[in-house]
């Protein structure tokens, strides 16, 4: 109802229409637009504008038709609005795994944005698999995506084939890749290792161990191995040795997994200054082997992680990480998003959030032997 119309003007045809919910109620069925409207005494084309562009519908209309759709229980048929209109209303993301929170942030952050122009989100996670995500992204395109969330990272020939024929906005989020294809929102994966090495060998480590997980071809850590890159490097720089790398599994890492590595690196070396874990969580469970073998962290062995998980926060000693604003990233990444769909001239195709250290408990300056320079 725009202009003249008002919930009052209704009221006569509401009186000639059955009552919905009864009729709802007697037919056992799911109560449809036409029951909305009948209920809140105003048009159906009131009631789709209402809930198209509510700005253009008047405020007590608008809380007249909010009440029906509550009394009714009534839920819109998106199926049928995305035939008429050939507009799904939803933007795809694909994740590498539900079990890391800094995604779940991402998500909500990104959520939040492109819910206010009235899209939602369909979810899909790969578990590091590159196969699952081609298996995602058709699906999505399938079901009429009108945008794409994908993470950063290098895709195989059928992904990258797939992908070229699409005119939708494609953005890569969290990592920065090298040589950008689309639209990228995140951050160097690659600087964040070198950030980390840098700040280990300041605090005059010179025996630096790294715990990464295994993983090649089709299923495979690529943000986790481009940190790794940057350490390795910036150790080499240092003229450190950068062997004391110490795989621990195929992605997702875990808890126990940080453990086990940390339990084999310290095998190999028994006189390490300090690990660099790829990952909070891995870091978490280095830290706990190291409380089961009577390594005192800091005192012993300087431990860091990367992604700024809130578990990172709360453990004792609390773990110094790398930490990326995921939140922030999603957010960022939902007004690129909304700005391709609204054919905005030049969005910015990389938008680098960049990382920060954050210096908590488990790193400690090395008296002994003195800072190195950098």
């Amino acid at each position: 109802m725009t202009g003249g119309e008002t919930a009052a003007s209704g009221a006569a045809r509401q009186a000639t229409e059955p009552d919905a919910a009864s009729a709802v109620a007697r037919a056992g069925a799911r109560p449809t637009i036409i029951d909305v409207s009948a209920r809140a005494g105003v048009s159906r084309m009131t009631v789709s504008r209402a809930l198209r562009a509510p700005h253009l519908v008047r405020p007590d209309t608008r809380e007249a038709i909010a009440r029906a759709i509550d009394e009714l229980g009534y839920v819109p048929d998106r199926a049928a609005e995305a035939l008429s209109t050939r507009r799904s209303g939803f933007v795809g993301l694909v994740v590498p795994t539900l079990t890391n929170t800094n995604f779940a942030d991402a998500a909500r952050g990104l959520t939040d944005i492109i819910r206010r122009q009235g899209y939602e989100l369909l979810i899909g996670y790969t578990d590091y698999d590159e196969n699952a995500m081609l298996t995602h992204v058709r699906d999505m395109l399938g079901r009429r995506a009108e945008a794409l969330v994908l993470p950063a990272g290098p895709r195989g020939a059928a992904l990258r084939t797939l992908l070229a024929g699409e005119t939708i906005p494609i953005v890569q989020m969290a990592g920065l890749a090298p040589s950008p294809v689309n639209y990228m929102v995140g951050y160097s994966n690659h600087e964040a290792g070198r950030l980390a090495a840098r700040y280990l060998i300041g605090l005059g480590h010179t025996r630096i161990g790294v715990l990464a997980a295994e993983g090649d071809g089709l299923s495979c850590d690529h943000r986790g191995g481009r940190r790794l890159e940057g350490f390795v490097e910036a150790l080499r720089e240092a003229g450190l040795r950068d062997d004391l790398v110490q795989r621990m599994g195929k992605p997702p890492v875990s808890f126990t997994q940080g453990a086990q590595a940390m339990g084999a690196l310290l095998e190999r070396a028994p006189d390490l200054h300090a690990v660099f874990a790829v990952s909070d969580l891995v870091g978490v469970g280095a830290l706990m082997e190291c409380r089961r073998r009577g390594v005192r962290v800091p005192e012993d062995v300087s431990l860091m992680g990367f992604g700024g998980f809130e578990i990172g926060r709360e453990v004792v000693p609390a773990l110094t990480t790398v930490a990326v604003d995921y939140r922030a990233i999603g957010e960022r990444t939902g007004r690129v998003v909304l700005d391709l769909l609204a054919g905005v001239r030049d969005v910015p195709p990389v938008v680098d959030l960049g990382v920060m250290l954050t210096e908590r408990e488990t790193t400690a300056f090395r008296p002994a032997l003195g800072p190195v320079p950098a």
